[in-house]
């Protein structure tokens, strides 16, 4: 979806822009290049890591219109009205007080600048939560099935939500673009071993599970899982999301 969001953005010059939660680079690096040295990127990410990597390839990339930012996007350390684009590749899904990044945003745009995001909707992954919460309710674990869906709708948020969210802080909504995209994997075993799963995912889903059932209730699920893939000759996740084009108003 960062291919949607980059098709999205009104290519000007001398404009300041920030990507919030910009994890390895991405759409960080390739707005800096698309929009050139006339532009100031910024960049705002929490994660050590990933800011040593992306420092990495922004040397490697030669590029000098780049800035990160070590920091939560709850306290982004720039200038009131001093932001004409503000990016964000499902990087506001994964805030702590969506509330309080949304104020902020308002806080530092211009009048008339161009808010992009892209935003998972509360559907992704359906196939792995609907087997997660069928082995929850198996056990009898009805506040477990409650944090379940607190932690979907933390991650992510009704799109009418998010829409209210954007308009209560003065961004006017231009377009909404709907789409979809599917992870597809062997099977169940494949899925939990992939990179991506056990960076990103896995740990927050072994969260949702008492430790002593950790080990009964995600091996049922994914022997559920993998019959399934049996019959459907793979194993899919889909990821349904829209893209957000919004502007100050």
């Amino acid at each position: 979806f960062g291919l949607k969001l980059l098709d999205a953005i009104k290519l000007r010059s001398n404009i300041t822009a920030l990507d919030i939660g910009f994890g390895l680079g991405f759409p960080l690096l390739e707005v800096a290049q698309r929009l050139g040295n006339s532009s100031k990127v910024y960049g705002i990410d929490p994660w050590k890591v990933a800011i040593e990597r992306t420092k990495t390839k922004i040397n490697i990339l030669g590029l000098n219109n780049v800035e990160l930012l070590e920091g939560v996007a709850e306290n982004i350390p720039l200038p009131d009205s001093s932001v004409d684009l503000i990016v964000s590749n499902n990087g506001i899904n994964n805030v702590q007080n969506l509330e309080k990044v949304m104020s902020e945003c308002k806080r530092i745009a211009k009048k008339s600048a161009q808010f992009v995001a892209t935003v998972n909707l509360d559907k992704t992954m359906i196939e792995f939560y609907d087997e997660l919460e069928k082995g929850l309710i198996e056990e009898g674990l009805n506040e477990n099935v409650s944090q379940l869906k607190k932690h979907i709708y933390h991650k992510r948020r009704p799109l009418d939500e998010l829409k209210k969210l954007f308009q209560s802080n003065g961004f006017k909504i231009e377009k909404l673009i709907h789409d979809s995209f599917k992870l597809r994997f062997l099977n169940a075993t494949t899925m939990f071993n992939h990179y991506l799963i056990r960076l990103a995912f896995l740990d927050s889903w072994l969260d949702l599970v008492p430790e002593v059932l950790i080990q009964e209730i995600f091996t049922r699920v994914e022997n559920r899982l993998n019959h399934k893939a049996q019959d459907d000759e793979e194993m899919v996740l889909t990821v349904p999301f829209v893209v957000i084009e919004a502007e100050k108003s």
